[in-house]
């Protein structure tokens, strides 16, 4: 923190997303002196393309609670946030016949239920009878969980944004940063005008703390300071059809496909690609194999009745980007120690330098929670708190160093594995 206002540590977050503008926000409300850089406009990368689903639904300790408390916070500004809405809605994970994963859902509730969720084993034609717009014939198992819902996320992102502006937050659009070096006044950051050439639009500013919270543009942010993150982006596909729903968002986990209500009609899902896109690169518009795909998923879902199916070849369909980490989990904490000789040598060995990426395609869903730990920890960070103290706010699990080192070989291929699929659900059981 700087000589002339130690109540006001500076802090730059790099990224204007869900989650980024969520940790600025929740900085600045905690007094630090924030500044949101974002190379576009706010939501207008994963955030804008994400499906808007939230629940609590974990069978995992650590997942269990960061997902109650998103939701929470999720309820909480739909009482208090213009411009955000959150409509509830029960979540339906089904399993058909025939999938081996079946005998596992009666366990997962029962840890979800260990955990005071709102979840129980439903038998298909009692999910029938509650949910008139679903077929069930062909599951096996299914399961409720109650407390859940859904929104349109970039209008989070929006109106969120929009506070953290009234809070004092420094909002920069357009503008492309990349990470500088540790020096004794703090981390370096070279900021340039998105439209600026070469290097005529840049210049270098100091921040106390650098919050990475950029999605797909992780990995290449953090080379700059010589940390290599293991996070890997993959493509994901979306669209919404012109068909009157008002059913339960459902997670068909045999066909790992979902579906939620949206105000044009419905919003379905699936189409991940399980292997590594170039975040600059990648193809936004979605593939005509993902149009057949999800259109078979409704027609064995969905009760159409005598009217039939939507025709997806008029559906509005997109491709976003999910990130992926080695064992499942983010990356949300410190990644350096203080850094420099020469700041070593003066006792000043905080760190500087925080990472929040590496979703699974759960970043929306988890933002609050997320966004509210790391403010709280780049602050107990910056005060001297050790990550691993007993009083850290910062959530062990998701520690980024836990590869061996902040050295991490970034080029280790690893399997990339759909966030939503059964198998993290159940684990660890």
């Amino acid at each position: 923190m700087t000589d002339e206002d130690e109540s006001a540590p500076t802090v730059a977050v790099v990224g204007g997303g869900a989650v980024g503008v969520t940790a600025a926000h929740d900085l600045a409300a905690r007094g630090a002196d924030v500044t949101l850089f974002e190379r576009g406009d706010l939501a207008a990368e994963s955030s804008g393309r994400a499906a808007g689903l939230f629940y609590d639904a974990y069978a995992e300790d650590v997942d269990a609670a960061v997902g109650a408390r998103s939701l929470e916070r999720f309820r909480a500004f739909d009482r208090t946030l213009p411009g955000f809405s959150f409509a509830a809605c029960p979540y339906v994970i089904a399993v058909r016949e025939g999938d081996s994963d079946a005998d596992a859902v009666p366990a997962m509730v029962e840890r979800m239920r260990a955990h005071g969720r709102d979840v129980s084993v439903v038998d298909p034609d009692a999910l029938g009878e509650r949910f008139p717009t679903l077929r069930t014939d062909d599951l096996a198992v299914a399961a409720v969980a109650e407390g859940a819902g859904w929104t349109d996320p970039p209008s989070y992102v929006r109106a969120l944004g929009g506070r953290a502006a009234r809070e004092g937050v420094a909002i920069e659009t357009e503008t492309a940063v990349a990470l500088g070096p540790l020096t004794d006044a703090g981390r370096e950051l070279r900021v340039r005008d998105a439209g600026a050439d070469g290097d005529s639009g840049t210049e270098t500013r100091v921040f106390d703390a650098v919050v990475v919270a950029a999605g797909a543009h992780t990995r290449s942010l953090l080379a700059d300071a010589d940390v290599a993150a293991p996070v890997v982006p993959y493509r994901v596909q979306a669209l919404v059809a012109a068909e009157r729903y008002d059913g339960p968002m459902v997670y068909d986990a045999t066909a790992d496909a979902y579906l939620r209500p949206h105000p044009d009609g419905l919003l379905a899902g699936d189409g991940t690609e399980p292997v590594s896109a170039d975040p600059d690169g990648y193809r936004r518009e979605a593939d005509d194999w993902f149009r057949e795909d999800v259109g078979t998923v409704l027609d064995e879902r969905l009760a159409h009745g005598d009217r039939g199916g939507p025709d997806l070849n008029d559906a509005r369909a997109w491709a976003g980007l999910c990130t992926a980490t080695p064992d499942g989990d983010p990356l949300v904490g410190p990644v350096d120690a203080g850094g420099t000789a020469d700041r070593a040598s003066t006792g000043d060995t905080a760190p500087t330098l925080f990472v929040a990426a590496g979703w699974q395609g759960h970043g929306f869903m988890r933002a609050p929670a997320i966004g509210e730990t790391v403010a709280e920890g780049v602050l107990a960070s910056l005060d001297g708190v050790a990550f691993d103290a007993s009083e850290s706010p910062w959530i062990g699990a998701f520690d980024p160093r836990r590869f061996g080192s902040e050295r991490f070989d970034a080029d280790e291929p690893f399997e990339i594995v759909e966030g939503m699929s059964l198998s993290n659900r159940t684990d660890g059981e």
